[in-house]
């Protein structure tokens, strides 16, 4: 599907995608027109989901990050697909992942401190149906937050 020269572009462009085509194409060595194309065709393909900007959260105020790992209830057939649903609602609720194993649900959760995160807890996290059992893991540092691919 890839070949080294779309390897190349995209070793460049997750360490700099915001630079211009021209300055990127030179880094992978490729003509611009190239880079352009190829682009488009990862694009196209999904291989490229598009930029995103990344927050600081605790510059806008979020000082608590909470990982919870949830059990549920799996006697309800549609357990997984309605909590959910109703875990999406929550804007606070920054990542929703599933597993299989003894935990099925992880969410990333942001709070401003601890008082509201208490708040959330309470009036809209322990609602979300069919939790059987929740674990609360307090976010301490971030030792290594990196997305990019070893191409």
């Amino acid at each position: 599907m890839l070949d080294d020269t779309d390897r190349r572009i995209l070793r460049q462009y997750q360490h700099a995608p915001d630079l211009a085509d021209a300055d990127l194409a030179e880094r992978a060595g490729v003509t611009p027109s190239t880079l352009t194309r190829r682009l488009a065709r990862m694009r196209q393909t999904g291989v490229l989901r598009g930029l995103r900007g990344v927050i600081h959260w605790p510059s806008l105020g979020y000082a608590v990050e909470v990982s919870l790992r949830v059990t549920l209830d799996k006697t309800q057939p549609r357990a997984f697909d309605e909590f959910i649903a109703a875990a999406r609602e929550v804007p606070e609720v920054l990542e929703i992942q599933t597993f299989l194993g003894s935990v099925d649900v992880r969410l990333q959760v942001i709070a401003r401190d601890m008082g509201h995160y208490q708040i959330l807890y309470r009036e809209r996290l322990l609602p979300l149906p069919h939790i059987a059992d929740i674990e609360a893991l307090m976010h301490v540092t971030r030792v290594k937050s990196d997305e990019t691919l070893p191409l």
